[in-house]
């Protein structure tokens, strides 16, 4: 792909307005063989450009760039890139910039993307740059982080969310210093698209190229077993705290308030119906639902699915229908006999499934052993067989409206 300014290619009136406000940054750790093209290109289309060096060791990034305009800010050692980018986002904000666009120094986005996200900028969203055109093969194991990172926001944040591990974006400065963030790397990356939306931020993707160069040839600071240990990690934090029943601090107001809402029961029920209505969206919410049906939460089912539901925006209806599923006999019961096996190391053999399921509370220990594995199980089962369903059904439905 030619990474050359086309001729034809003009920023909007009010994108070009906009550049005085924007800076493009760079994040480089050990990325010496690739840095000096990608902030040149990035020149072309956006006049601030700042590198941010986390502690290279392969060159000297403040002497390549020293007889340019292109600001070199430095890490006397590596902080990841998270750090890098709050370095950057401070010295935007003082140089008075409203909107910091980051794209990675390793040459694998194209700077001539760059133009598309100018129309869109706003001081209430963020931008990602949506991998949609590839030059290369996208590695499998990419592949399936990106499609576990994308479900854990739209989970964690109630949006629809395309390519959460895109490097490519585009920040309100004002805003992401208003936020409460601690990752520091790579985690970074997940943890401000989820504490935005918490916010009242939007976030939006616009469709960009990208090339994946051959095995061997990519230099990449990403450590698979730690930084996947440390995203994995800031997805438990977030979703904990997604389920802490107290408010987030918002920067911009709900559209609708929920007392405004149930002054109009009829659209509250509706709204449950059409809420987290996506193949994923529901997928979660039956997931969910199962999972806490599967607990031994006696008679607080509902409470607990409904409370869940409520803090993570999934469908409460396809939630509590799926957790009628688990109820007595059958997989209590399952519960019960897996539990005493794994607490005594044999079977029940003396007293009937029917009256071992009828009585549950007398082994409750037993049931709560037994579930912590079974329900699980019975999640990522139900999550991909309802979304298959709902992919399928909602085909049809559209087929069907057309013709």
């Amino acid at each position: 792909m030619n990474t050359d300014r086309p001729s034809d290619l003009t920023p909007l009136p009010q994108a070009r307005d906009r550049l005085a406000e924007v800076w493009c940054v760079i994040p480089v750790y050990n990325n010496g063989a690739t840095i000096a093209a990608v902030a040149s290109a990035c020149r072309q289309y956006i006049p601030r450009v700042m590198i941010v060096d986390d502690g290279s060791t392969d060159c000297d990034l403040t002497a390549i760039f020293k007889d340019s305009d292109i600001k070199v800010a430095r890490h006397p050692e590596n902080r990841g890139k998270g750090a890098a980018l709050l370095t950057a986002l401070r010295q935007v904000a003082q140089a008075n910039g409203k909107y910091m666009l980051t794209i990675d120094g390793d040459g694998q986005h194209f700077p001539d993307d760059l133009p598309k996200f100018l129309p869109l900028l706003a001081p209430d969203r963020i931008i990602i740059g949506e991998r949609v055109e590839a030059d290369g093969t996208m590695p499998r194991r990419s592949r399936f982080g990106r499609r576990f990172s994308d479900f854990w926001i739209t989970l964690e944040t109630g949006q629809l969310v395309s390519d959460t591990q895109s490097g490519f974006r585009a920040y309100p400065v004002g805003c992401l210093l208003a936020l409460p963030l601690r990752g520091r790397r790579y985690d970074f990356e997940i943890e401000v698209l989820a504490r935005a939306a918490w916010a009242g931020l939007s976030i939006v993707s616009v469709p960009v190229k990208v090339r994946y160069a051959p095995p061997g040839e990519r230099v990449s600071s990403f450590r698979p077993f730690v930084d996947n240990l440390r995203i994995s990690l800031a997805h438990t934090r977030l979703i904990g705290r997604r389920l802490v029943p107290w408010p987030s601090r918002r920067l911009f107001p709900k559209p609708v308030t929920t007392r405004e809402l149930l002054e109009h029961p009829s659209q509250v029920f509706m709204r449950l119906f059409r809420e987290a209505a996506t193949p994923t969206g529901l997928a979660a919410s039956a997931a969910v639902g199962i999972f806490l049906g599967a607990l031994p939460l006696i008679g607080i089912h509902m409470a607990a699915v409904f409370y869940v539901t409520l803090r993570l925006r999934l469908n409460k209806v396809m939630a509590l229908a799926v957790q009628n599923l688990c109820m007595p006999p059958v997989v209590p019961g399952i519960c019960i006999a897996l539990g005493f096996f794994l607490r005594h190391g044999h079977a029940i053999t003396d007293v009937p499934f029917r009256q071992l399921a009828s009585a549950p509370g007398q082994r409750f220990l037993e049931w709560w052993l037994g579930a912590l594995l079974i329900a699980p199980l019975l999640a990522i089962v139900t999550g991909p067989v309802v979304y298959f369903l709902a992919r399928a059904t909602q085909k049809r439905m559209k087929k069907e409206s057309i013709s």
